[in-house]
């Protein structure tokens, strides 16, 4: 909050310069902590089994977002005509997604998460046309094909042979980066007048019950064998990257056109790259940055095609 209040009082003295340096501060640690989120999932799920670790993180979040709610007096129920479009949020934007990426870190290494994730522009471009009938370029389907060759090459050269419990760890991950894709087109299409605290405040909350009732009674985790990492990661989860990223990202979607600010689903992977392969202990080969580096282009492609660009 202390981040809004700067960034309006810096508008309000007229110093673009200042709002600037503001402005691009929220951005990097929107990048940050929504890289080291799959570090902090990697870790969570050492010693959490994934139903009860995508409940827990849940469940931290819910009294902030809560608090939020009634500090803005923004109400926590869905209008009644998109009481559906509520369990869907719940179901298919919270609770199966994050369970199905805490499995997949089970199998996979953080970084490699993230560049499977990352394709979750691709999966929004597709359904956008699918669904809402917008335009899909030449140089955006240039640009799919260009990621997803490079992201095949990823796995070949990280040495992935792809057996049952790896390709089912790829599999899930991309399952949940095309749920939440889904979840993107459906909102952007019902969702308009509901507001971001409404949209995220209860379905978290009921979202973190579902997953920790189902964790309770098929996982039957022992919470005496929930070592102190797995618990800081989950704090962290709940409160800086759920929390906090939330907020700051839903602050810049107020100042930044969405084109800019969604090159965050661009950069972030960047950095999670980088930090999971410190954790890991695992040297950033010369090959997986050049195939990162296209992966990543190829998608950007996807986002500002170029016969957008070269129309100014």
């Amino acid at each position: 909050m202390s981040a809004s209040i700067a960034l309006d009082a810096a508008q309000k003295t007229h110093k673009p310069w200042l709002t600037g340096l503001i402005t691009s501060a929220l951005f990097l640690i929107v990048c940050l902590s929504w890289g080291t989120t799959w570090l902090g999932i990697k870790i969570a799920v050492e010693s959490v089994p994934p139903l009860t670790a995508a409940g827990l993180r849940f469940l931290i979040a819910f009294p902030l977002f809560l608090t939020f709610a009634k500090l803005r007096r923004e109400p926590l129920l869905f209008p009644r005509e998109s009481r559906w479009f509520f369990v869907f949020v719940t179901l298919s934007y919270f609770s199966l997604p994050y369970y199905l990426l805490n499995y997949g870190e089970m199998h996979v290494s953080s970084g490699l998460t993230a560049l499977l994730f990352s394709c979750m522009p691709v999966f929004i471009l597709i359904f956008s046309a699918v669904f809402l009938r917008e335009k899909i370029y030449a140089s955006q389907v240039l640009g799919i094909a260009i990621g997803f060759g490079s992201l095949f090459m990823i796995i070949r050269s990280q040495g992935l042979h792809l057996d049952h419990a790896e390709l089912l760890g790829v599999l899930a991950i991309l399952a949940a980066a095309i749920m939440h894709a889904l979840c993107y087109v459906v909102t952007k299409k019902q969702g308009r007048a509901i507001s971001v605290i409404t949209y995220n405040t209860l379905p978290i909350g009921i979202a973190g019950l579902m997953l920790a009732g189902a964790g309770l009674a098929v996982e039957a985790p022992a919470v005496d064998t929930i070592s102190l990492r797995s618990w800081g990661a989950l704090l962290y989860l709940g409160l800086v990257a759920s929390v906090g990223g939330f907020i700051v990202y839903f602050m810049l979607l107020k100042r930044l056109s969405p084109i800019i600010l969604s090159f965050v689903f661009i950069i972030f992977p960047v950095f999670a790259v980088i930090i999971g392969a410190w954790y890991e202990g695992q040297t950033i080969s010369a090959e997986l940055m050049a195939y990162s580096a296209v992966l990543l282009t190829g998608f950007a492609i996807t986002k500002l095609p170029l016969e957008k660009w070269l129309k100014g």
